[in-house]
C-alpha cells in the first residue's frame, strides 16, 4: 500500500530504525495483520469513492493517519524534526510517497476494480528496480533481477489482457494505478539521496511527512471539489479505517517489523497484498474475476520477488 524501492519502507522517510524492546506479539502475526490491512485498503478506497470525491477520500485518509502518528509522538514524547532544509525535502517526499499515489489510486478506482488496483500496487518493486538502474549507481543489476523485471511486466500485460487488445479495460484508470505504484520508488530514490543519515527518529520524520501531505491535500481539495451536501456513514467509516488503520497504525506496525526482522523480511508483505485485495474485492464487492487476473498477479509477484534478490558478496 503501501513501497519505495522496497515495500518495507513504504511511505516513510527514514533509514532503517534501530532495534527496540521485543514486542509481545509475534512478528509473523503482525506481518499477517499488516498484509490484511493493506490488502483491504483498496476495498476501503472503493467504498469511500462511492460517496466522496477522490481528493476528499485522500484528504480524510491523511487526516486520520496523521492523527494516529501525532498521538504516537505524544505518547513517546518525541518532537517533529527541525530545519527548513529537512522540511523542504520532507515536502517532496510527502508528495511522491503519500499525496500523489494516494490520490491516483482513489481516482483510478472510480473506473477500475479494486482487485486490479491492488495488483498494480504490487508493481512498485519492479518500477523501483528499473529506476534504481538509472538513478542509483551502487545498485548493480544481475541477470536474475533483470529477468525478474521482465517477468513482472509480462505479468502486468497478462492482468491487463494485452493479447486481446486490452478490451473492456479502462485505460486511464489502469494508467493512474500504475503511475501511483511508480510514484513510490521515485519518492524513495529522492529520500535516499537527500534524507539518508538524518539524526531525527523514524517516527518524527514519518509524522512530519504525513502532516505535510495532509497540508498539500488540504490546499488542493477545495480547488477541485465542493463540500459534500451529505455525509453517508459507511463510506465515511471506510475513509476513517483507511486512514487510521491502513495509514497510521500500519506505519507503526511496519516500523516495528523492520526494526525486529529487517527490511528484507518485512517487505514480503508486498506479495500478500494483491492476493488479499483480490479476494476482498471478489467476496465483498462482487467484482468479476477472469483467469488472467490471478495468473497475471502470480507472475507479477514472482517477478517482483526476483528483483529483490541480491547476490551475497
Amino acid at each position: 500500500m503501501t513501497t519505495a524501492t522496497t515495500s518495507a519502507h513504504r511511505a516513510t522517510a527514514q533509514p532503517e530504525p534501530t532495534p527496540g524492546p521485543r514486542p509481545r506479539l509475534d512478528w509473523r502475526l503482525r506481518l499477517g495483520a499488516l498484509s490484511l490491512v493493506w490488502g483491504f485498503s483498496f476495498l476501503l478506497i472503493k467504498v469511500g469513492t462511492g460517496a466522496y470525491a477522490p481528493f476528499q477520500v485522500t484528504l480524510g485518509r491523511l487526516v486520520f493517519g496523521t492523527a494516529v502518528l501525532a498521538a504516537a509522538l505524544l505518547v513517546k514524547r518525541e518532537r517533529l524534526p527541525r530545519g527548513a532544509r529537512t522540511w523542504g525535502h520532507l515536502a517532496v517526499a510527502a508528495f511522491f510517497l503519500n499525496a500523489l499515489p494516494f490520490s491516483l489510486f482513489a481516482y483510478a478506482e472510480l473506473t477500475i476494480p479494486s482487485t486490479l488496483a491492488g495488483i498494480c500496487n504490487a508493481t512498485s518493486p519492479l518500477w523501483g528496480m528499473a529506476l534504481s538502474l538509472v538513478a542509483l549507481s551502487e545498485d548493480r543489476p544481475t541477470r536474475l533481477r533483470v529477468a525478474g523485471l521482465g517477468l513482472g511486466f509480462l505479468g502486468v500485460l497478462t492482468v491487463l489482457g494485452a493479447w486481446q487488445g486490452f478490451r473492456g479495460l479502462d485505460g486511464p484508470g489502469a494508467a493512474m494505478a500504475l503511475l501511483a505504484s511508480l510514484s513510490y520508488p521515485i519518492g524513495w530514490i529522492y529520500v535516499r539521496r537527500t534524507l539518508a543519515g538524518v539524526s531525527h527518529s523514524h517516527l518524527s520524520m514519518t509524522g512530519a511527512q504525513l502532516l505535510l501531505a495532509t497540508v498539500q491535500l488540504a490546499v488542493v481539495t477545495p480547488l477541485f471539489t465542493d463540500l459534500p451536501s451529505r455525509f453517508p456513514v459507511l463510506p465515511l467509516l471506510a475513509i476513517a479505517a483507511l486512514g487510521a488503520l491502513g495509514t497510521g497504525i500500519a506505519m507503526l506496525v511496519q516500523y516495528g517489523l523492520v526494526a525486529e526482522v529487517g527490511p528484507t523480511t518485512a517487505q514480503t508483505v508486498t506479495y500478500f497484498v494483491p492476493v488479499i485485495a483480490t479476494a476482498a474485492g471478489i467476496a465483498l464487492l462482487g467484482e468479476p474475476l477472469t483467469w488472467s487476473t490471478p495468473v497475471g498477479a502470480v507472475i507479477v509477484v514472482a517477478g517482483a520477488a526476483l528483483t529483490q534478490i541480491r547476490m551475497r558478496p
